[in-house]
Formats: structure tokens, sequence, C-alpha cells
């Protein structure tokens, strides 16, 4: 499969940076979300002292996501899917309406704090050789977030996000893959960083082309920052700047589906950079740790110890094993762009 390119950028970069934010069925979020941009970045995009967009493209919300926006926030330029792009997809679309001269990716579950985007630009200003720059990532009590990390290997597949992870959480291949050797309080250079929050210099972009659409969900970041890296731009964790991060907010609400698209993304990272013996391998063995995942949830509900939680997951990791973890249990992208409707009635 060959790569998806940058050809349709815009030509002109007339602003400084353009947000985009993909949503599904997070109204209150997205509204605090944008709310903490226009405060971060000292008011709406007429009255802020750095010239910014914000694309907002809503995946088919069924919350009224899109009319709040379009009430609350007329400064947003907003895209409205009439099906569940997904989050890849949907970026890609705001990727070739962005403007700006930096790209943020950013989640609709977080909150900026204080003048994080305004640091984060000045970091990148002073450093142009970087590509893109993630915050520091926090729960909203404030606790730390992991989400730096160098690239895994090919064992790091069979451990992270597996039993295995929970029956050895100190293994030395986590504890390298978290990067839990390097102080978290000063800049460093990363080899990939979670997408909750990224930002990517144009250049950097237009060097390492669009997300790579065969990942519905999940990896893509991974994918993008190991393509970006291939094209010699380094990423950099930053931690100077700040953002809430409430996690999952989207994807939880479907507990099956968020495993499916996690773990059939994984794999396919690994077919696309490992080849495609060493994916299937992967598979089949995410495959038996579902398989055996389902027996001790079957057995804890024999045994009367929270019955409907076990049960219910037992009918989450049925439904894993019903789709093989193949690619085709992954929403097929759409030749073209997806059918979506910009909004330009304000």
């Amino acid at each position: 499969m060959n790569e998806p390119t940058a050809s349709a950028h815009a030509s002109s970069t007339s602003i400084d940076l353009s947000i985009i934010i993909v949503s599904w069925n997070v109204r209150e979020l997205l509204r605090r979300c944008l709310q903490s941009i226009a405060a971060g970045m000292g008011g709406p995009p007429a009255d802020s002292p750095r010239s910014y967009e914000v694309i907002v493209v809503d995946n088919a919300s069924q919350d009224t996501s899109a009319e709040m926006v379009r009430m609350e926030f007329p400064w947003v330029r907003l895209v409205v899917n009439t099906e569940n792009a997904g989050f890849t997809r949907a970026n890609n679309q705001g990727l070739r309406l962005a403007r700006g001269r930096y790209i943020l990716l950013l989640n609709p579950d977080t909150e900026i704090v204080g003048d994080a985007l305004p640091a984060m630009l000045t970091y990148m200003d002073a450093h142009p050789n970087v590509g893109g720059l993630g915050p520091q990532l926090r729960f909203p009590d404030g606790r730390p977030q992991s989400s730096r990390r160098r690239f895994p290997t090919y064992a790091t597949a069979f451990i992270e996000s597996t039993p295995l992870q929970r029956w050895f959480p100190r293994a030395r291949l986590l504890q390298r893959y978290y990067m839990a050797d390097v102080p978290d309080d000063q800049p460093h250079p990363v080899d990939w960083l979670v997408g909750a929050c990224l930002l990517l210099r144009r250049e950097a972009v237009e060097s390492a082309g669009l997300l790579d659409e065969r990942f519905f969900m999940y990896s893509e970041e991974l994918d993008y920052a190991w393509r970006m890296r291939r094209a010699g731009w380094p990423l950099v964790y930053f931690p100077d700047a700040v953002v809430i991060h409430h996690e999952a907010q989207s994807s939880g609400q479907i507990a099956a589906e968020r495993l499916i698209l996690f773990h059939t993304s994984k794999v396919e990272f690994f077919r696309k950079w490992f080849g495609r013996r060493r994916g299937e391998l992967l598979r089949w063995f995410l495959l038996v740790c579902f398989a055996w995942e389902w027996c001790v949830e079957g057995l804890k509900a024999l045994l009367g110890h929270k019955r409907p939680m076990r049960l219910a997951r037992m009918r989450a990791y049925a439904r894993v094993l019903r789709s093989g973890l193949r690619p085709a249990s992954l929403p097929a992208p759409a030749a073209g762009q997806p059918d979506a409707r910009l909004d330009e009635t304000r």
C-alpha cells in the first residue's frame, strides 16, 4: 500500500497555528476544550495576540455537539461528517484545510492549562529543527499521565497491553518503552508521543504526508512519528506546557469496539513495519490472550464474584475473538474524502 501524501495541504501559511479537533459524542468536554483554547490564546482568533484557527471535525455525533459549536463558538470552522469517518480520516480532513505554520492535533477531551499553547509555539520557533512537540499530560486530579515513549521493539508488542504487563509490570522492556529512566520534568527528545495534544511543524507534516488511514483509531500517532523520524524530523517532550487529558472519553463509550480497534491497529502497525509474518504471529498471540481472559472471567462468574461485571467482560472478549483482530474488522477507508459538509454559514 502506498503512503498517503500531503499534496492537498493549503498552499499558503497565513496564520501561526491551526488547531484540529476530531469529536464524537463528547459535547460537554468539547465545550470545555474550546473554552480553554480561547483562554490560553488570549481570546478568540479575532482578539488573540497570536493568529490561529480552530477546525472541529464532528464524526456524526448524536449529542448535538455540532449545534453547540455553531451557537457558542462562531469563530470555529466546523466540518460535519454524516458518518463516523474514524479518528485518522477525520484528522486528515482537518489537515487538508489547515493554513497554519504549525498544526496542533488536539483531542476534544483535553483542556489547555494557562499559556501552554503560546509556550509550545515559542519553543518551536526557537528550535527550527524540531518536527513535533508534546506537552506534559495530566489526569483531571493533577497526576502526571504517561505520554512519552521510545519506539517499541517486536518483543514489546507481546508485553504492552497484554496480560503479561499485569504479571510483569516492572519488566525491563516496559521500563525502556515508557522511558522510566529519563526524568519527566525537563524537555528532551523522544521517539513518539501520545497524540492527545501534538504540535507539528508544517514542513514536517509535508515531509511525512497525511496520517495513514488504514489505522481507523489508535497507533496512528506511533506510525506518524515513525515516518516523521524517517523523514529527519525529531520530536520533543515539553513539560513546561501542561494539558489536562480526560482520556478515552470517545472510544471508552464502546468497550468491545475499543479493544478491537486498539489491538487490530497494533497488529497493523507491526505488520506494516516488521513484516506480515510477524504481524500474524502477534495477532494469534493476542487472540490467545483474549481467550485466556474470557476463561478467567468465566471462572470468576461461576464462583459468583461480581457476576454482572464478569459476564459483561466475557461478552466484550467474545466480540474481540469473533473479530479475529483482522483488518476487515476495522471500518474500511473510503475512496477520497469522507462524506462531509463544511459549515460555512457563519
